[in-house]
C-alpha cells in the first residue's frame, strides 16, 4: 500500500480541495500517512494570500528535499507535489528555487494529478499544470467522501472583484458556479454518509449563479432553500461573502430557513471610505453598516464575523480610527485581522505610500485587542444559555466530545463521546478564550431540526 501525506495551508477551499485530492488518489492505492516521513508522495496544498504563507511553503520544501534525499539513499522514492494558489502563481519560481519538486498543479487542474503522477513515474521529469478549467475539474472529480458529521462543499470558485490587494482572481480565475444538480447530488451523498452540517464554499460564495434544473440561473438563496429540503441535513452555512453580493433574497433566507445557522462571515476589510476605494472594494462604510442593520432585522440572534487589513498603502491614523469606530459600532463575536502584505502582481504592491512596519504592528495590536474583548464579551454572554451542539470529535479528556455551537464556537462537553455525529442541547457553563464548556441538558428527539 502506497502512502499519501497532504499538508493544507490557508482557507476552507483548500481543505475541500485536499479532501478531493485524497479521493482522487485512493483508487490508485494511496492510503493516508501520518507524517511526510512515511509518505510515497507529499502534497503541499498552498495558499498565496499573504507573503509569509508562501515563504512557509518554500521552507517546508527545504525540509522535504532532505527527506527525499534520505529516501533515495535507502533505495526508495518520494514524490513531492505543490498544489494550490502558490503553485498557480509561482509555478516557474518553485521549479527554479527547489529542484526536488516533481509536480506543480494549480487549483483548477488538480483533477489531473493521477495522470501527472504517472508521467513522473515514467521518468518524464517535472510536470507542471496550471490551466483554468473549473467545469472540467468538477466533472472529473470523484464523488466526495464524508469524514465526520460536518463537511465543506464548494459551490463557487474564482473572483471578478479585483480588490487591489488580492491575488485570488489571478490564482483561482474568474467566478464560476457549479450547476445546482451537481451540488445537490454531492450534498445527498454526504448526508447518506452521516454528514449533518454542510458549509457551502466560494471565494465569493454569495455571487453564486449556477444553472438550475431548467437551465436558468439560481441564486445562493434559492440554492440554500433547495438544500434545506434534504432530509437528514440539519445545518447549513456558507462562506466567504462579499458585501456587494449580499442581496435581499439572501438576507431573507436567514430569516426563513431554520437550518441556516445564525452566523455570517461578511468581510469589510476597512472602516475608511478612502481606503475602501483604494482597495477597489466597491462598497462604502455606510453601505456595509446598512447591510448589518438589515441582516440583524431579519435574524436578531445572528453573529457577524469579518476580515480586516491594517496598514494598507496610504492608510492614515484617521483611516485606522474609522476602522476601530466601525468595529465598536458593529461588535463582532469573531473576526480575523492581518497586517497588509504586498503580493506581487497586485496593484497595491506598486503603491507609493506604503505604511511603515512599526505602524502596521501597532495598529494591528490595537485592533486585535478590541476584537478579542468583543469575542470574550460574546462568549461570556453565552454562559447559562442552552444551545444545540453538533458533536464532531473526541475531546482531550476521556469520554469528552467537542462540537460546534450555532455560532461556530468549539464546545467541550464531558461524557458525550458516544454522541459524536449527533446534535444535542448543551447548557454553557463556562466561556474560555477560544471555546466554551458545557453540560448536556436534554436529548434531542431524532429528526428534530436544530436552530
Amino acid at each position: 500500500m502506497k502512502k499519501l501525506f497532504i499538508k493544507t495551508y490557508g482557507c476552507q477551499m483548500n481543505v475541500y480541495d485536499s479532501a478531493r485530492i485524497a479521493d482522487l488518489l485512493t483508487p490508485l492505492g494511496y492510503a493516508a500517512a501520518d507524517a511526510p516521513d512515511d509518505a510515497d508522495i507529499v502534497v503541499l496544498n498552498t495558499c498565496h494570500i499573504r507573503e509569509k504563507a508562501a515563504e512557509k511553503v518554500y521552507s517546508e520544501l527545504g525540509r522535504l528535499r532532505r527527506l527525499k534525499e534520505e529516501r533515495a539513499e535507502q533505495g526508495g522514492r518520494m514524490l513531492i507535489a505543490v498544489a494550490g494558489c502558490v503553485a498557480q502563481a509561482e509555478g516557474e519560481e518553485i521549479a527554479r528555487r527547489q529542484n526536488a519538486v516533481d509536480i506543480v498543479v494549480g487549483p483548477q487542474a488538480l483533477h489531473r494529478l493521477p495522470e501527472m503522477i504517472a508521467r513522473v513515474e515514467r521518468s518524464e521529469g517535472r510536470v507542471l499544470e496550471t490551466d483554468f478549467v473549473p467545469d472540467e475539474k468538477f466533472d472529473a472529480l470523484p464523488a466526495a467522501r464524508a469524514d465526520g458529521p460536518a463537511a465543506f462543499l464548494t459551490v463557487q470558485e474564482g473572483c471578478d472583484k479585483f480588490c487591489t490587494f488580492c491575488v485570488v482572481p489571478y490564482t483561482r480565475g474568474a467566478e464560476f458556479s457549479r450547476p445546482v444538480a451537481q451540488i445537490e447530488a454531492e450534498a445527498h451523498r454526504l448526508v447518506e454518509h452521516g454528514v449533518r452540517e454542510i458549509t457551502l464554499l466560494g471565494q465569493n460564495v454569495n455571487a453564486y449563479c449556477g444553472a438550475g434544473p431548467e437551465g436558468n440561473s439560481w441564486s445562493l438563496a434559492r440554492l440554500l432553500h433547495r438544500l434545506a429540503e434534504i432530509e437528514g441535513l440539519e445545518r447549513l452555512r456558507y462562506t466567504t461573502s462579499h458585501p456587494r453580493d449580499m442581496n435581499d433574497d439572501l438576507i431573507a433566507a436567514h430569516r426563513d430557513l431554520q437550518k441556516l445557522m445564525p452566523y455570517l462571515h461578511l468581510p469589510v476589510q476597512s472602516g475608511s471610505d478612502r481606503v475602501l476605494e483604494a482597495m477597489n472594494r466597491r462598497h462604502a462604510r455606510d453601505h456595509y453598516l446598512r447591510l448589518v442593520d438589515k441582516i440583524r432585522a431579519a435574524r436578531s440572534d445572528i453573529a457577524l464575523s469579518s476580515d480586516f487589513i491594517v496598514g494598507f498603502p496610504g492608510e492614515t491614523d484617521t483611516d485606522f480610527e474609522q476602522t476601530m469606530a466601525l468595529v465598536r459600532e458593529v461588535k463582532y463575536p469573531q473576526a480575523f485581522s492581518f497586517k497588509y502584505s504586498t503580493r506581487p502582481g497586485t496593484p497595491a504592491a506598486a503603491a507609493r505610500k506604503q505604511v511603515p512596519e512599526q505602524a502596521k504592528s501597532e495598529r494591528l495590536q490595537a485592533l486585535q485587542s478590541l476584537l478579542a474583548e468583543q469575542q470574550a464579551d460574546f462568549a461570556k454572554s453565552c454562559e447559562g444559555l442552552s444551545m444545540p451542539v453538533l458533536f464532531e470529535k473526541p475531546g482531550r479528556k476521556t469520554g469528552q466530545a467537542v462540537g460546534r455551537s450555532p455560532y461556530l464556537q468549539p464546545v467541550h462537553v464531558d461524557d458525550a463521546e458516544h454522541l459524536i455525529g449527533e446534535i444535542h442541547d448543551v447548557t454553557i457553563t463556562r466561556a474560555m478564550r477560544n471555546s466554551l464548556s458545557g453540560a448536556l441538558t436534554a436529548v434531542r428527539p431524532k429528526g428534530m431540526a436544530a436552530a
